[in-house]
């Protein structure tokens, strides 16, 4: 504790923080505590999330209010209701031996009558979110005569939830003479902009370079295409068995969807959003505090407020609209002395908006290829392993060595071999079972040959492997999975399959060379979806030819699928050879049965 009795802080807050078990101050702690407990000073504190800051303003406000006086001495002001909570959760701690030193959390989403009837009893700080405060003085229920001090915690994410309005309307409300220490993870415009307009020359600390990355988080990435978004989140969490983490999402919806995806696939997991009710949020945070919950989708927002210590990754289902916001996902691991890694699920295009969180962060995202089917089952494996082998069994339990005879009578006839592999199958079949048949992801993050390196039709064939032809594409519903599951039908064996690309009326699909035409030959005795299928080898310089010829072929015509699409404006070439009715089919939609449409040229000559 000689770290903290340093600092010169009250019996009663030493005695505190002891028993919390803090031993050294942090970083932040270090820098900031001596400014603020030795001099009257407005402060710009710039650190991560979890480094500490609730303490660094948290241990000199309790130190600079008088319980003894009259009125509100200090205000904390917080971006969300969550985190409103745990701030005043903690400076109870931190106070619990400070006799009358009343602490008040106000925030939206509970009965303000109640806050308000907790603020008439006497208060000494008040955390508070901006809009139930603002609320609060439009009411008159508030006296911030004795006001000495305004702290903004998470200062810009308030400004990114567009609270400046409310945060001026406040401080319109605060004595001329108080202190303002504004503590942020990063520094926009906006944060410097109240700097220069409510504090008067105000004492920076930065923790690390402004507007880095937490020390302690490696960042990965993974890039696949945006359908497989989901498929490849599944499988990087099932690469990390042990995995405690938030997944971070862009939208309320999308982060249901996931957590609904995630439940009904087995995994231990859950949403948190604002959508929720403060009752359904505060319970899954409270599960996911005490591990209850392995995975938490959240949002930006909502996760703002939860104090986890311990997590090992942040997984990033989308990557965020402001750097910013990237920021502060990465913060929530890695947190203290700990490490974390901080996944991005990305799409190609998405590649250059990680090169400028790179340079915000003054990090390097390493490149990760999506785990295959083997290399999960085998982490998984080896998981259980692990555990079975870290497990601490007391000598002469009672409670097991009853049921050990009639165990070993009804083992014996099994070699320890036989134990030991039905024991782990029995643990690892879900996992085997499931990637049998599991969806293919295909890893974007190797490099593709540039036109003119390879020649045209061959796109840098795989050696062992051959290119086919086959006339089915996303107009007869084929899926990668589809045409894995008509090849294995059709050799009766596994063959390797290498790249699968679908176009609209067709497919090319890399095969094993050996089985080239046994595969050609079954596909063209194969009937699917009730449409005849072609196949044949894929020369060079033949891939033209052979989709015109496949955009030429009849199919069935799809009615529903003819009256739900809409004409577009002009299109590229792309887009024209991929349209999935011909041109006198659209037209079609413009003339009645009897009379042609009328366009402007025709109605010209009959005049």
């Amino acid at each position: 504790m000689s770290g903290f009795k340093e600092f010169d802080l009250r019996p009663e807050i030493l005695q505190a923080v002891e028993e919390l078990g803090f031993v050294e101050p942090m970083p932040v702690q270090a820098k900031v505590l001596p400014i603020l407990l030795n001099s009257d000073t407005d402060m710009v504190a710039l650190a991560q999330t979890g480094t500490g800051k609730t303490a660094a303003f948290g241990l000199p406000l309790l130190q600079r209010c008088d319980p003894d006086a009259q009125g509100v001495e200090a205000l904390i002001l917080s971006p969300t209701r969550e985190l409103c909570v745990q701030i005043a959760k903690d400076l109870k701690n931190f106070s619990k031996y400070i006799k009358n030193m009343r602490i008040c959390a106000v925030y939206g989403g509970a009965s303000i009558e109640r806050q308000l009837s907790e603020i008439a009893r006497g208060v000494k700080i008040v955390v508070a979110t901006p809009g139930r405060m603002l609320d609060i003085l439009s009411r008159g229920k508030i006296d911030f005569s004795h006001l000495h001090t305004v702290v903004f915690d998470e200062a810009d994410e308030m400004l990114n939830m567009g609270f400046r309005d409310e945060l001026d309307g406040i401080l319109q409300n605060t004595p001329d003479d108080k202190h303002t220490w504004l503590f942020s993870a990063t520094m926009p415009q906006e944060i410097r902009a109240i700097a220069n307009n409510y504090m008067k020359y105000p004492q920076e600390v930065v923790i690390g370079k402004r507007n880095e990355g937490a020390a302690n988080v490696t960042h990965h990435y993974y890039v696949v295409s945006s359908r497989d978004r989901y498929a490849a989140l599944k499988r990087i969490i099932d690469f990390h068995p042990g995995i405690y983490s938030i997944i971070f999402c862009r939208t309320r919806r999308e982060t249901q969807e996931v957590a609904e995806q995630l439940i009904k696939d087995g995994y231990n997991a859950d949403a948190l959003h604002g959508d929720l009710s403060q009752a359904q949020r505060d319970n899954a945070m409270s599960r996911f505090r005490l591990k209850n919950l392995q995975l938490l989708v959240a949002t930006d927002v909502a996760a703002r407020g939860l104090d986890v210590n311990n997590l090992t990754h942040v997984l990033n289902y989308n990557l965020p609209d402001e750097i910013e916001q990237y920021v502060h996902r990465s913060g929530r691991t890695g947190r203290a002395t700990s490490k974390g890694i901080s996944i991005a699920i990305v799409t190609p295009r998405e590649k250059t908006r990680l090169k400028a969180i790179e340079k915000v962060l003054k990090k390097d995202f390493e490149l990760q290829h999506v785990p295959q089917d083997t290399e999960i089952c085998e982490r998984q494996l080896l998981y259980q392993i692990n555990r079975m082998m870290q497990l601490e069994i007391g000598e002469g339990d009672a409670a097991i060595d009853r049921y050990l005879p009639d165990i070993y009578e009804k083992l014996e006839n099994l070699s320890k071999e036989e134990i030991v592999k039905r024991f782990v199958w029995r643990e690892f079949n879900r996992f085997s079972e499931y990637y049998a048949n599991a969806p293919v992801v295909e890893d974007l993050s190797v490099e593709r040959p540039k036109r003119g390196d390879v020649k045209r039709g061959q796109k840098g064939v795989k050696s062992g492997l051959s290119r086919i032809f086959v006339n089915l594409g996303h107009m007869d519903g084929l899926k990668p999975q589809n045409m894995l599951g008509i090849i294995s039908d059709c050799v009766g064996k596994q063959a390797e399959v290498g790249r699968i690309e679908i176009y609209k009326t067709c497919s090319f699909v890399e095969v094993q060379k050996e089985f080239e035409e046994e595969i050609i030959a079954g596909l063209n005795q194969t009937v699917w979806s009730d449409r005849k299928v072609r196949s044949e080898s894929a020369t060079a310089g033949e891939e033209g030819k052979k989709r015109g010829r496949a955009r030429e072929e009849k199919r069935p015509r799809d009615e529903k699928r003819f009256r739900d699409e809409k004409p577009r404006g002009r299109r590229s070439r792309r887009e024209e050879e991929e349209t999935y009715y011909s041109k006198q089919d659209w037209k079609s939609l413009f003339e009645t049965d009897n009379e042609p449409k009328k366009t402007k040229k025709t109605a010209k000559k009959r005049k």
